[in-house]
């Protein structure tokens, strides 16, 4: 093996990778169910919950329920903040399936639908068959193959809505989990899935196939799609540079904290890997430094390989420095090669004959970060791309010389096996000039006058512990560090010299914030948070309001004197244009002719719900959905008081002008985070800050605001920190 394939090596042979979706960022699926089955073999999910206010976890039992009619429960709130709405109501994608479905089965068949979703593409299957069938005959067979039981309860209720189910056996089974001659009769002619992520292969698609050739399949079946072809091409964006290259980011800034300090670059930085990104949204910050380039294709109807691995020599078309690699995928439906659907960027499918799809956010583009400061490369310059899959991932390296080395070079200064890392945008955050100075600032003044601070911080942040070290030579700092645990406690300790600090200044506490209060009662000067609590990025904004409820069950190690920053968090929001957004979330009807308007409510669309139903807050980076404007000022919505603990519900309510003429279609709310009771520090997160991810409420039908009749927005809201921070809005117009 390469150095390069080496790495990939390292890679758990107990991975389940028919549970990855890192590259959707609002997922199909938000977590692994595990199944057991009661002695009446009726089915019974547990699926794990996390509340984002405390961080603690339960499971919650998802029964099965074979009446199609039946009442929706409080489990299928867990579709509704997933991406198969989105999925739904990309028109381009449906009609490509339907179009290659219709050419690819000419005659009644065996059908194989793995990852049927709520049955659409085996509705289309079954509807071809019957097409070819005399009518009353029933020789067609769709076996349709979906794992997770939520989901299977509501293609139960689409198939019966549409008369489908006669045709179309539903098995609620993973595909590798099928057993030809007890699950399904007989090998299937015809595969049709889509088990795809903006990466590809982040869904199972490899090994899926592997089974399915081995075990379900007929010897050379048909399949749709009938192949995928992925592509990359080298670019130069500031922007993407400062998501990873931390260590040459930080070096310019004056605060003297080194979170990457020379000679430790291995101990810090964001994973190897792709990450889904809408790069349209950046196409003028972006310097194209090549043409697109074909790496991998992979063909479904015959069985994949494993692993793989290419060397490309690129030839810059441009001078400059990469400091990425952006990737996408074409998909070839039928085997003559007339459908297509391209994942690619604008500025690509604009000159070729597939065309431009709609924005959806279901499939993006995706990032991969050449290391450190990026490769330096001449107009004419050929560079050599080593590039390799394994049965998930698509990895790059990138070299000037034909030597390959393995990218992840140990450090000089011995660190052992550490490796923290974070998403990009918080290491962009992290290097970012005005938010360090402003944590900076705001924690030089909360330690002002203390001679021997005790600080506590109670959240993630690997920043505020070397702030608070560096700016009071005499201050301890103790950290909880709730969901990096001991690797931050490892990470720090490695830096401390480097960052002037002695080990005995930083305590990580491992027993607990009950026991914290035993050991340190009305001792700490100062308790504080970003707030950043890792595994929360891509939720609401509000769920980082656990700082306050951390707060609040710390009340009793607090000093008579002390400072808590942030001082207070404040919910803002903007009356927002977004056509592209709203086309992806609203309500479904008929789709490629099956009527879908009841997965509506459970899949968390907005427009025309049931009477009582509403859509769901949804987080987004508003900079990424495509066409918007904002149409009001930014306003204050509630603001919570960290000085106090929590005494019971927040509730807040405004009426604000529109500004500006166009389409209302939701409402954007974000957190600002007010670090001192003078006002003269705020962190703001709201949609001119790209890294970070907005809340988005979305209007069950969009309003149109016209210049010459001036209208308003009441808004009304409401939010109880001490339960599970459900945030509750409603709106009037007048």
């Amino acid at each position: 093996l390469s150095p390069f394939m080496s790495l990939l090596s390292l890679v758990p042979k107990t991975f389940l990778p028919f549970f990855s979706f890192r590259c959707r960022p609002v997922t199909r699926l938000r977590s692994v169910a595990a199944r057991t089955m009661s002695s009446q073999s009726s089915q019974r999910v547990f699926q794990l919950k996390q509340d984002p206010l405390t961080g603690n976890s339960e499971w919650i039992v998802i029964e099965e329920n074979d009446q199609t009619g039946a009442p929706e429960t409080s489990t299928d709130g867990l579709l509704a903040t997933t991406s198969y709405l989105d999925m739904l109501n990309d028109s381009r994608r449906n009609r490509a399936y339907r179009l290659a479905i219709e050419k690819t089965i000419t005659e009644p068949c065996h059908v194989l639908d793995i990852g049927a979703g709520t049955g659409l593409l085996s509705m289309m299957a079954a509807r071809a068959m019957r097409e070819e069938e005399e009518f009353g005959d029933s020789k067609g067979i769709v076996t349709a193959c979906e794992s997770y039981l939520p989901m299977v309860k509501l293609m139960r209720k689409v198939l019966h809505k549409n008369g489908m189910t006669k045709n179309i056996n539903l098995i609620n089974k993973r595909s590798d989990e099928l057993r030809v001659g007890s699950d399904i009769a007989s090998r299937a002619d015809v595969l049709v899935s889509e088990i795809l992520d903006s990466e590809l292969l982040g869904e199972g698609l490899i090994p899926s196939l592997q089974h399915a050739h081995d075990m379900l399949l007929v010897e050379n079946p048909k399949t749709v799609p009938y192949r995928a072809t992925t592509y990359c091409q080298l670019v130069e964006s500031t922007f993407l540079c400062n998501m990873h290259d931390l260590q040459n980011n930080e070096a310019k800034k004056p605060d003297g904290v080194r979170l990457v300090p020379p000679g430790l670059e291995s101990l810090f930085g964001v994973k190897s890997q792709q990450y889904g990104m809408h790069v349209d949204a950046i196409e003028k910050e972006i310097k194209l430094l090549s043409e697109p380039v074909k790496i991998f294709k992979f063909d479904f109807w015959k069985r994949p390989e494993s692993n793989g691995e290419l060397q490309v020599h690129i030839e810059a078309i441009n001078a400059g420095c990469v400091h990425a690699i952006i990737s996408w995928w074409v998909l070839q439906l039928d085997s003559e090669g007339t459908i297509f659907y391209s994942t690619a960027p604008r500025w690509i499918d604009s000159n070729s004959e597939i065309g431009v799809r709609d924005w959806c956010d279901h499939w993006k583009q995706c990032v991969w970060f050449t290391p450190g400061a990026g490769v330096s490369i001449s107009k004419g310059e050929k560079v050599h791309l080593h590039a390799a899959h394994t049965c998930t991932n698509i990895l790059y390296n990138l070299n000037k010389t034909q030597s390959l080395t393995h990218e992840m070079t140990h450090s000089p200064l011995s660190t052992g096996d550490l490796h923290l890392t974070l998403p990009p945008e918080r290491v962009a955050i992290y290097g970012d000039s005005i938010y360090r100075q402003s944590i900076f600032e705001a924690t030089r003044n909360a330690l002002h006058g203390k001679s021997q601070p005790q600080c506590l911080v109670i959240d993630d942040s690997l920043l505020l512990p070397l702030m608070a070290l560096q700016i009071s030579n005499r201050s301890r700092v103790i950290s909880l560090s709730p969901g990096l645990q001991e690797n931050a406690a490892r990470y720090l300790e490695a830096i401390a010299v480097s960052n002037g600090f002695s080990k005995d200044r930083f305590e990580y506490f491992r027993e607990g914030k009950a026991k914290l209060a035993e050991v340190h009662p009305n001792k700490i000067d100062l308790l504080i948070g970003e707030p950043y609590y890792y595994g929360l990025e891509s939720g609401l904004p509000w769920q980082n309001l656990r700082f306050w409820k951390d707060r609040t069950q710390l009340d009793s190690v607090l000093s008579k004197d002390a400072v808590v920053m942030p001082y207070k968090g404040v919910l803002r929001g903007c009356a927002m244009y977004l056509p592209d957004l709203w086309k992806s979330r609203c309500c479904l009807g008929s789709v490629e002719g099956f009527d879908h308007a009841l997965v509506n409510t459970t899949l968390g669309g907005c427009g025309d719900l049931p009477s009582g139903k509403d859509s769901p807050c949804l987080p987004f980076f508003i900079w990424q959905c495509g066409e918007t404007k904002k149409l009001s000022e930014e306003f204050t919505v509630m603001e919570f008081d960290f000085s106090k603990p929590i005494t019971g519900s927040c509730s807040g309510e405004v009426q604000i002008e529109f500004i500006e003429p166009g389409v209302c279609h939701g409402i954007a709310l974000w957190m600002d985070w007010v670090m001192d009771k003078e006002n003269s520090t705020v962190v703001s997160t709201g949609p001119d800050e790209r890294y970070w991810k907005q809340g988005v409420k979305l209007l069950g039908k969009p309003v149109t605001v016209k210049e010459e009749a001036p209208s308003s927005i009441r808004i009304q809201a409401s939010l109880d920190p001490s339960s599970n921070g459900e945030l509750i809005i409603t709106h009037s117009f007048s």
